[in-house]
């Protein structure tokens, strides 16, 4: 079966800086929104759901049901690829990510206000599973459709640079959320931040969603997306379409974010219950060491997508999974030691190693599939492949270590995760330096 080359206008394919400056924001602002959301939720998660909503339990214990329930936004992140995908292929992918944004800044806006298992009993955690579930469902349609908004827009020979602005997000995002619940910490009594200071992070993220709404107004649907409506070659059932002719594709895309995910649950969201319930030092030191290592990843991670656009997207990716896995050991090594420079030197090594995978993979996933799937497909493979990765990775790490109570087994199996990703990328075909598919 012969592949159809997509060619876009001349005009989408070279477009004005400044207008690049812009599709870079609306590109990121989505991820920065829902990864804000994630990460307040994570730190929360660690640090106070398991007092305010699973009191009954010893901490170690209600960590681990908090991070059960940090698991659903895993889960239900298929279902909104399913749907978002669908509509990103049909409809325009545009029309999906102010969809998607509005419903995230909604949710999480609610969790500040729900109330406490004092007040509501069961309720609460319940009431807190099911917006934690639509919080899934929104990212599961967004990722997609701002990596695609930006690639499609961009040069054929800068995709990897292009779409690496989305995930820039996350450490905006991580940044962000954990400099804002720093600054709440420092300024309430430990007493009034467990009492309601935790709800002030949740709330204020209505601020970043009506920034994201007022820069996605602006970026009109990509030239790649107005073709194929032309033409009448978008698929009419973009899904069916992603699991009975590209299944392989899925697998390969899916696999390649396994090692990513759980390497990042590993070094930002158990490093915050390690170094506070385990090493017994202090909550401003896990933030400040979170915080510097977000710094240091947002800026790696647009080097090593340009460094992939030069020399391949599988170099660059497979030399990052094989650093992985030896910091999944040193790690504790420089945790173990308690000293704070060791402890921000394991965090910031591990998130620039993240970045070395994180870099190339927007554009890696994506190529994988045709234009007339390429949401459904992007969506699905990175939806899927989040519950397997960075989904149940907090809770397994943290059971993994409850268990055995020895932190080998944790690295062991953060080694077999980014042993999955290698497979994957060498089965993988290179994408960097060819044309997309149509």
């Amino acid at each position: 079966m012969t592949e159809h080359v997509l060619k876009a206008p001349a005009t989408a394919a070279a477009p004005p800086a400044p207008k690049m400056g812009r599709l870079a924001m609306a590109s990121s602002i989505g991820t920065t929104l829902e990864w804000y959301d994630f990460t307040v939720y994570n730190i929360m998660a660690a640090l106070v759901f398991n007092a305010v909503f699973f009191p009954s339990f010893d901490p170690l214990t209600g960590t681990i049901l908090a991070f059960s329930t940090y698991a659903v936004g895993y889960i239900s992140r298929p279902l909104g690829g399913v749907v978002f995908g669908h509509l990103g292929d049909r409809l325009g992918r545009r029309f999906v990510l102010v969809a998607t944004l509005v419903i995230m800044g909604v949710s999480t806006g609610l969790m500040g206000l729900l109330p406490t298992y004092a007040t509501w009993g069961i309720w609460a955690p319940v009431a807190l599973v099911a917006l934690r579930f639509v919080q899934g469902v929104a990212l599961g349609g967004e990722w997609a459709g701002a990596v695609l908004l930006s690639m499609e827009h961009g040069k054929p020979n800068e995709r990897g640079r292009n779409a690496s602005f989305t995930q820039i997000g996350p450490s905006f995002g991580t940044l962000i959320g954990t400099g804002f619940i720093a600054a709440v910490s420092a300024w309430l009594s430990p007493e009034d931040f467990m009492a309601w200071g935790w709800r002030i992070p949740f709330i204020s993220s209505v601020a970043l969603v009506l920034f994201g709404l007022w820069l996605r107004s602006g970026v009109e649907e990509t030239p790649v997306f107005l073709e194929m409506e032309e033409k009448k070659a978008t698929a009419k059932t973009p899904v069916k379409e992603v699991f009975t002719q590209h299944w392989r594709r899925l697998l390969v895309a899916g696999g390649s974010r396994i090692g990513s995910d759980v390497l990042y649950a590993l070094v930002v969201v158990f490093t915050l219950t390690y170094v506070t319930t385990v090493l017994h030092l202090s909550r401003p030191l896990a933030l400040t060491a979170t915080m510097i290592g977000a710094a240091c990843n947002a800026i790696a991670v647009p080097y090593f997508g340009s460094l992939s656009d030069r020399i391949g997207r599988k170099p660059v990716y497979i030399a990052g999974a094989l650093l992985g896995i030896v910091w999944a050991f040193v790690f504790f090594v420089l945790m173990n030691s308690a000293q704070p420079i060791a402890i921000c030197a394991a965090v910031v090594v591990g998130l620039i190693i993240h970045a070395i995978m994180y870099g190339p993979q927007a554009a890696f996933v994506t190529e994988q599939f045709p234009g007339r799937v390429r949401y459904a497909g992007s969506s699905l493979a990175y939806t899927l492949a989040g519950i397997l990765g960075g989904g149940f990775a907090p809770l397994i790490i943290a059971s993994l270590y409850k268990s055995w109570g020895t932190t080998v087994a944790v690295s062991l199996y953060v080694t077999v995760a980014l042993c999955i990703t290698l497979v994957a990328l060498f089965i993988a075909r290179e994408t960097a330096k060819k044309p997309l598919e149509a």
